[in-house]
């Protein structure tokens, strides 16, 4: 999984700019980070990483900010603090949001396979980032695929059992 390394404070309007939210999640989704990166929607690949600073997702709490990420396949993103809002909306989407103090220190282009189990990023060189581990009731829900799929999922073992 590759990485693609950002700096500090990337609100919303920079990860999903506002000219596109009346379009539908394929059209926003074209133009994710479009400010910053003009060609990452073109260019990211299912699997690859989004590496932030500080404050990753401020601005407003829109939805479609994680969604646009999620959609072009985006695995996972890595920061050193999310704002609160983007940070569950990402798990509510079944996207894991990583909170990493050496989030910095990851280069541009690194390719990183994410342990959930040990709470650590690990490079080819074996080289480790640990993260701040997600509650487990919160990981199960991302790896159902989000909150609705999570709840869907309860809901059917309820009635079924």
């Amino acid at each position: 999984m590759r990485t693609w390394v950002l700096g500090d404070n990337v609100d919303t309007d920079v990860i999903t700019p506002g000219r596109y939210l009346k379009f539908d999640l394929e059209e926003i989704a074209q133009h994710c980070l479009e400010p910053l990166l003009p060609a990452f929607s073109k260019e990211v690949k299912p699997g690859d990483i989004v590496v932030a600073g500080r404050n990753f997702g401020a601005g407003s709490s829109r939805e479609q900010a994680p969604a646009a990420l999620k959609h072009l396949g985006v695995a996972a993103l890595v920061a050193e603090s999310f704002a609160g809002l983007f940070y569950r909306n990402s798990l509510n989407l079944g996207l894991p949001a990583l909170v990493c103090a050496q989030a910095k220190q990851i280069p541009d282009g690194e390719e990183l396979r994410v342990d959930f189990d040990q709470a650590v990023l690990v490079n080819k060189s074996g080289i480790t980032y640990a993260f701040e581990p997600i509650p487990p009731h919160l990981l199960e829900m991302v790896r159902d695929g989000g909150l609705l799929a999570h709840l869907e999922k309860r809901m059917t073992w309820r009635t079924t059992s």
